[in-house]
């Protein structure tokens, strides 16, 4: 398995302790963190918002997405606005934030990566099917090349809708910490796999560190 597993009693809880952490040993003024969406990622941000007051100075962080649907920044599949309503409203200002932008494509978001140099936290999901950021299984963005850190992709199956634009593998090792946040039982057979060494997209994520905080209803039994 790619990383580390945790079975936790409460992950949103979990999963802010380890933003916190991280920003509280960033190895530099500014710390870069990328944004999920999905159902879990909302409490998850909630819980961010209401435990970071006082203990991370949000000035200075810059706020990057993993992954983002091809749909107005005001849709509620957006994971933008997710992003926005869930955190950062709650917590008055950032830095700097830059949403994804499928009208201005992958090489604007990739160029933006690259002056950054190492994203401190980025945090992902992990779907079903073992689909993690929008990384599907056997979708074009599997094979992207190496240079390539965005991608445009679709889920090939179909039970996705929207195209999307998403890190590709190469743009997910510039993490410093990988952080999974898993939850619900519709998720435990695909962590199995990952667990037993499945290729799925999110058994090949890799990141100078990685973390899989899972709840009690996807870990295995």
């Amino acid at each position: 398995m790619n990383g580390e597993l945790i079975v936790v009693d409460d992950l949103p809880g979990a999963f802010a302790d380890r933003v916190i952490g991280a920003f509280q040993q960033r190895p530099e003024e500014l710390f870069c963190l990328a944004l999920s969406g999905g159902s879990t990622a909302r409490p998850c941000y909630e819980r961010l918002a209401a435990d970071s007051e006082g203990r991370v100075d949000w000035l200075s962080v810059n706020v990057y997405w993993g992954d983002e649907r091809c749909v107005p920044p005001d849709s509620e599949e957006s994971n933008q606005l997710l992003g926005r309503q869930a955190l950062l409203e709650r917590v008055g200002a950032a830095n700097a934030v830059y949403p994804m932008s499928c009208e201005e494509g992958p090489d604007s978001y990739a160029l933006r990566l690259g002056e950054v140099g190492k994203l401190d936290f980025i945090h992902l999901g992990m779907g079903p099917d073992g689909h993690t950021a929008s990384l599907f299984p056997n979708s074009p963005a599997l094979d992207a090349d190496p240079g390539q850190l965005v991608a445009r992709n679709e889920d090939p199956s179909g039970r996705n809708k929207h195209p999307r634009m998403t890190l590709t593998y190469a743009g997910l090792a510039r993490a410093r910490l990988v952080v999974f946040t898993v939850a619900g039982e519709s998720k435990r057979e695909a962590l199995q796999a990952v667990i037993d060494g499945a290729d799925l997209p999110a058994a090949r994520v890799q990141a100078d560190q990685i973390v899989w905080l899972v709840d009690r209803d996807a870990a295995p039994r």
